[in-house]
């Protein structure tokens, strides 16, 4: 009953707000099916508490006034929250075209205009009355329910009893999971759509606004993104005179074929266990030979430690800084307006090794990147798990390649963003994969391992791998034939977590070693072999991308081209990390470290080619002013395009 209550309000919403003219029929028949699934999910949540009771009571429910009485007022109370939640929602639609959030909180902070308005809008008090026929419906019905079970006098024996309990609490708790993959339904699968009413439809406002509740504080301060927004209008050459973050690019010659992308997330890899960047065990053979024969970024910084933030920024072209979760779990800022949307004549690709639902990551892709297509976990032809993270990097590799080659074959041009997992903890490595074989224990001794700083040879395993994967997939591109006119982007989410060794030392002391990653570019036909050393961030990821294979975009985000060679000024990489217990952000310029934190507001300036951590900011004042200036602008900023850089309707 409880699921029929809420798909009478889904079709209610469907006839009243939904505006589906311009859906296609595959779309609002994806959003019924989502929708019914989160209505079971909700309806399930609703109703546990309940049947957990009387399951738990059993006869004695019957037996005494007080679980009669408690079974009435719970449903009754039930419904009505719900119609208050669906009525609320039906009011918040018809007024901004979105589904009940968290942010629907502020109209409270003052209550006496909110309320003004609402009754002079809605008629409140037929309302009133209307919940009142609904409470005495609902008590009505649970009564006639009650007594139909209540003069039952058979006796069923502890087995079926048993069976029953254990059947209910399945169905239960299948009903409130909802998938068949390792990820339970979130809200992050309604945004499948470019069309936002498509997705707004298929949410349930109940279960969106408790997912959205989480980040209601996470809104952004406008009286100081005002005061910084001079600076980083000087920082990225915006309009001094309005607040506006849109540029231009457009490339007066363009290329006679249009370049394949593929772009590489490397799970785990930093500078630091690369034997390239002077790591005493030779653990990345593959990368050591590709780095000098393409465009490299010794100075390469991801703004968060964590693989969601860097998928998140990498995507977005905004720096992870939520505080609690990770930005791609908040539903309220992950409608964006992306470079990755705007490869024109490009077949957009996503592939994973286990289920997009994790981290919420499939809201990002879909609800920002019109027509891109997923691949993962049931989309591959050949699926041996490997570990919780789905199938590992050798397979992935090699199905990923199956689907280039068609397009290539096809002549279509894509645009992959291929993501790695076999570098994390499990660390699931195959006693054999044509050459490679992972590393015994005693076959890196003690002291070489503690001189590497990894921890065990099991992570070292997992590098290695990794390293090889990526030596075959370069081999199958060539085999398929679109290794020649395809640019290959291979970036680190982060480092590895390693002990403390000879390198990095300052770094690894003021905890920012895990966003030194690595960062390349290779494609002989498009892209010279150089270093590139001054500073850069994952936000310029896609910014850079669109210079290279010259496609005119409209860049809203905080990223920029890093291979601008027009821009001689000195560039920044911002970071946001964990110091000492407390949220603490920084900004790395040439040699220069400046930290602060968020609530203490404990300041530091360091230099990195110092291995003594010392404090200098009282020795250089003005350096230090105008590094906390260009953070407060790159924090602030990002905090304000979380919410008001939102995709516009088609």
């Amino acid at each position: 009953m409880l699921i029929l209550f809420n798909i009478i309000f889904r079709i209610l919403f469907y006839y009243l707000f939904a505006e589906l003219e311009t859906a296609t029929s595959s779309e609002r028949q994806t959003a019924f099916w989502l929708g019914l699934r989160f209505d079971i999910k909700l309806a399930s949540i609703a109703i546990f508490p309940l049947a957990l009771l009387i399951l738990i009571v059993n006869r004695r429910f019957f037996a005494y006034k007080f679980y009669r009485k408690l079974s009435y007022f719970y449903l009754i109370i039930t419904y009505i929250v719900l119609t208050l939640f669906y009525i609320t929602d039906f009011g918040y639609y018809d007024y901004l075209s979105l589904r009940l959030d968290a942010a629907s909180l502020r109209f409270l902070e003052d209550l006496k205009i909110s309320t003004q308005v609402l009754f002079e809008s809605y008629p409140v008090f037929k309302g009133i009355f209307g919940l009142l026929i609904l409470g005495y419906f609902i008590y009505k019905l649970s009564k006639f329910l009650y007594n139909q079970f209540s003069n039952q006098e058979t006796h069923f024996s502890i087995k079926l009893k048993t069976g029953y309990f254990v059947a209910t609490i399945l169905i239960l708790s299948f009903s409130i999971y909802n998938s068949f993959t390792h990820y339970p339904l979130r809200w992050s699968e309604a945004f499948f759509s470019k069309n936002n009413k498509v997705n707004q439809f298929a949410l349930n406002p109940v279960l969106y606004f408790f997912d959205s509740f989480k980040f209601r504080s996470e809104s952004v301060d406008m009286e100081e993104f005002k005061k910084y927004y001079p600076v980083i209008a000087e920082e990225l050459n915006l309009p001094k005179d309005t607040i506006s973050f849109e540029r231009k690019v457009v490339f007066p010659d363009s290329l006679k074929t249009k370049p394949n992308v593929v772009i590489v997330m490397l799970e785990s890899v930093g500078v630091k266990p690369l034997s390239y960047y002077g790591n005493p065990i030779n653990s990345s053979p593959v990368i050591d030979s590709l780095i000098p024969l393409s465009t490299s970024f010794s100075n390469f910084y991801v703004h968060k430690s964590g693989t969601a933030a860097s998928v998140f920024a990498s995507v977005t072209g905004l720096p992870d800084i939520d505080d609690i979760n990770t930005a791609s779990r908040n539903p309220m800022i992950i409608n964006q307006r992306i470079l990755f949307d705007q490869f024109e004549g490009y077949e957009k690709l996503y592939f994973l090794g286990g289920s997009a639902n994790w981290a919420n990551i499939r809201g990002v892709f879909q609800a920002n990147i019109n027509g891109l297509k997923i691949f993962e976990e049931g989309s591959y032809e050949n699926e041996n798990r490997a570990d919780v993270w789905g199938i590992d990097d050798y397979e992935l590799f090699k199905e990923s390649d199956k689907v280039l080659k068609k397009l290539h074959e096809k002549e279509e041009p894509f645009v992959a963003y291929i993501q790695t997992a076999t570098n994390h903890i499990p660390f699931t490595v195959p006693d054999q994969k044509e050459s490679f074989a992972p590393l015994s224990e005693d076959a890196i001794s003690n002291d070489l391992l503690k001189k590497s700083g990894f921890k065990s040879v099991a992570q070292l395993n997992a590098l290695r791998y990794l390293d090889f994967n990526i030596g075959k997939f370069l081999e199958r591109a060539k085999e398929s034939g679109y290794y020649d006119n395809t640019i290959f982007v291979f970036f680190g989410d982060h480092n590895t977590m390693m002990n403390r060794n000879h390198q990095y030392t300052t770094e690894h002391d003021l905890n920012i070693n895990l966003q030194h990653a690595l960062f390349f570019i290779h494609g002989p036909k498009y892209v010279k072999p150089k270093v590139v050393q001054k500073n850069a961030k994952l936000i310029d990821l896609f910014p850079t991308i669109m210079h290279l294979i010259k496609e005119d975009y409209t860049n809203y985000t905080l990223g920029s081209n890093i291979l601008d060679t027009l821009d001689n000024k000195l560039t920044s990489s911002f970071v946001y990390l964990n110091m000492k217990g407390e949220p603490t952000v920084g900004l790395l310029q040439d040699s220069m470290y400046y930290s602060r934190t968020n609530i203490s507001k404990t300041k530091g300036l360091y230099n990195l080619k110092d291995n003594n951590l010392v404090d200098i900011k009282e020795k250089y004042p003005n350096k230090a002013a105008a590094m906390d200036s260009l953070l407060n602008a790159y924090y602030h900023s990002t905090k304000y395009l979380y919410f008001n850089n939102k995709k516009l309707e088609e």
